[in-house]
């Protein structure tokens, strides 16, 4: 049984790179509800748990909790920042409500080179965001770490293995917190490592096999990588017995079938059928504008097809997809929790609750840069792992407004003017993905020496590691230029192109 790691969430926009690090540190690790009963936790075994930070306070009556019975479990504990808060209270520490908020770079100063801090310096940089600060440990606590401003940046009960910092390890600005949380998970915790993607490759097989004996399996094929990498992971497991299907639902990139089926016919040969349904897709959108209603739409629209090539191909009992740990972290809807739902992702919540498919998502606990390292790992080529993420619902979430076969074509040729220009820029292996936007507004032009009224177009670049955060790029403004000079003049109905110059949070990288 592999070692498992627990981060409970309360709320933290770094809960997710909290998971991601702690992978990083070859542990397995996952993100559960802080209100997880006790029990519940237990029978999962794990290694240890982390706390994560969050943006309410403990000195509020409806903060967020936790069952008490965790913390007295012999389980080992780290709570970062909210998570060092709530751990002081429950165990009887005194908090107090900051002057100032302290949010940023700071530096601590180590009072004990043991556990947390084993083998580091006197004086580290970490980053702080915190305003509560705990006045006095619970007992059983000693400060190992301090700043002028706040008296416990750190603190641990060696005997019982619970530890709390105000600061984030986590993010690049603490710059030594990777050997913070190893000296947690190895030194505190006895984890030994080991999570590798070899292993994972040789576990799914397994599992895989043992779901789908001598059953058949179609595969739901975008193109992109995440749906790439799972039906080469079929392939490998399976065979024949999977037959990857690539929907050319009308809202796709200029050119992007006859690319897939040259990518997955010749380049990494599969078992692919190619099937048409532009119109199907279409029609169904007719009159639909409201984002989360567009995606499942599409999602429904997609298991008729699915289920009409079942038929064909004499019956399939499962259905594969390529659904990621973000996709099911974004679509989850924490009830009364402390996370909301982002949006519905169409192979999350788009799908029927009387699915005749058993349901095969073999990625669904990888970021996106592990099923890179899972496709390098099957032996898949650059060009099909290293392709920009293009999402399920494709162009119809690019589309703010009513999707119709006119505003497709005008994105198509938008996008493909954005792609074109971007590929022979330097940059462009640090893009994490681009793309244009067709806007619901119309702007006033001149063109030659005519008054117009016609569309507006967004260009989006973004740089990330996983998709669960991003910042825009900063592109040069000749390549902006060339990009806007090269749409207005080439694409028919477009007069305007604006740059996005938001980041992720507080916007998502998809405008829907």
């Amino acid at each position: 049984m592999r070692e498992f790691v627990a981060v409970l969430d309360f709320g933290s926009q770094y809960a997710q790179l909290i998971s991601r690090r702690i992978r990083e540190c070859g542990v397995y690790c996952e993100i559960l509800p802080h209100d997880i009963a006790c029990a519940d936790l237990k029978a999962l075994m794990p290694k240890a748990i982390v706390l994560s930070g969050g943006p309410s306070s403990v000195l509020e009556d409806d903060h967020p909790g936790i069952d008490p019975y965790i913390l007295a479990q012999g389980i080992p504990i780290l709570g970062i920042c909210y998570g060092l808060q709530l751990m002081a209270v429950k165990l009887g520490g005194d908090m107090a409500r900051g002057t100032s908020r302290e949010y940023g770079p700071a530096t601590i100063s180590v009072d004990r080179h043991t556990d947390l801090f084993s083998g580091l310096e006197d004086s580290l940089h970490v980053w702080m965001s915190h305003g509560d600060h705990v006045s006095r440990p619970p007992e059983g606590f000693t400060v190992l770490a301090h700043t002028n401003s706040c008296a416990i940046a750190a603190m641990g009960n060696e005997r019982r293995g619970l530890y709390g910092v105000q600061f984030h390890p986590e993010v690049v600005h603490t710059p030594k917190g990777m050997d913070m949380l190893r000296n947690f998970l190895f030194g505190i915790a006895g984890c030994t490592g080991g999570w590798t993607m070899k292993g994972f490759i040789e576990e799914s097989i397994r599992d895989i096999r043992a779901q789908v004996g001598d059953k058949r399996v179609i595969c739901g094929m975008s193109g992109g990588v995440d749906s790439a990498v799972v039906a080469a992971l079929l392939n490998k497991a399976i065979g024949n017995q999977m037959t990857a299907i690539f929907v050319d639902n009308g809202v796709l990139r200029g050119g992007e079938a006859s690319e897939i089926s040259h990518t997955f016919t010749e380049t990494y040969p599969l078992n692919l059928d190619i099937v048409d349904a532009s119109d199907l897709f279409l029609d169904a959108l007719q009159g639909v504008t409201e984002p989360e209603e567009k995606r499942k739409v599409i999602g429904r629209t997609f298991i008729e097809v699915f289920y009409g090539e079942a038929d064909r191909i004499g019956g399939a009992e499962f259905l594969a997809q390529g659904t990621l740990y973000p996709d099911v972290i974004e679509s989850r809807s924490a009830k009364g929790g402390p996370s909301a739902t982002i949006k519905s992702h169409h192979n999350v919540g788009g799908l029927p609750k009387d699915l005749k498919f058993t349901l095969i998502e073999p990625l669904k606990e990888l970021f996106k840069d592990e099923v890179r390292l899972l496709g390098r790992e099957l032996g898949m080529p650059e060009s099909i792992i290293n392709r920009q993420p293009f999402p399920g619902p494709g162009l119809a979430v690019r589309i703010l407004g009513e999707v119709t076969r006119d505003n497709v074509a005008i994105l198509q040729e938008a996008d493909s003017r954005v792609q074109e220009e971007l590929r022979k820029y330097e940059g462009y292996d640090d893009i994490w993905q681009a793309f244009a936007v067709l806007l619901p507004v119309k702007s006033v032009g001149v063109m030659g020496d005519e008054r117009t009224y016609a569309n507006v177009i967004a260009v989006r670049a973004v740089s990330s590691m996983d998709g669960m955060t991003a910042d825009w790029v900063k592109l040069p403004y000749d390549l902006l230029a060339r990009i806007s000079t090269r749409i207005i003049n080439e694409v028919k109905g477009v007069n305007r192109v604006v740059y996005d110059i938001s980041s992720k949070p507080p916007s998502t990288i998809e405008w829907e």
